[in-house]
């Protein structure tokens, strides 16, 4: 089967979204996507991915990602989410995705390509190891969201 790596646009939006919501179905944690087409479209000029889409235009697989900044190494790729349909695994689909990725640091002169791991998927930790990645198994991801990022600095003295 013939397979296109390209950059995704909006008019990928819909498909794409349906891709996310498949991992988070995977992963298990469905009840965590408060993300939607429209806010997608809404906050369409910081997301970027690539698709892995069919001869017949269907759309299989993606990687999306974001530029960032980190003070230790500088210029970044972050790889924020990679994901292939089941029904598509086995043909290195998501090693072409994460190499469009990789190629996309390069050319833009980015000095690390960062993204985590669940510590239950240990094909993927075996994968990524075998290309060279490194896993920290010390650090741990802190967000805050929601109702905590709205209430966050409440009753806190104001800086000067």
């Amino acid at each position: 089967m013939n397979i296109n790596i390209r950059i995704g646009s909006e008019s990928d939006f819909e498909s794409v979204f349906g891709l996310v919501y498949e991992l988070a179905v995977f992963q298990g944690t469905p009840e965590r996507i408060h993300n939607s087409v429209q806010q997608m479209k809404r906050d369409k000029e910081f997301f970027q991915c690539f698709v892995a889409e069919t001869e017949d235009k269907q759309i299989v697989g993606m990687a999306s990602f974001f530029f960032a900044y980190y003070t230790w190494v500088g210029k970044s790729l972050f790889l924020d989410d990679l994901y292939v349909k089941q029904s598509h695994r086995g043909q290195k689909i998501g090693s072409r995705l994460l190499e469009a990725v990789i190629e996309l640091a390069r050319t833009s002169d980015c000095k690390r390509v960062r993204w985590l791991v669940s510590e239950w998927n240990k094909d993927a930790i075996k994968f990524y190891k075998s290309i060279g990645a490194e896993i920290d198994e010390e650090a741990y991801v802190c967000d805050l969201e929601g109702t905590a990022l709205l209430r966050f600095g409440e009753g806190m003295v104001p800086l000067r």
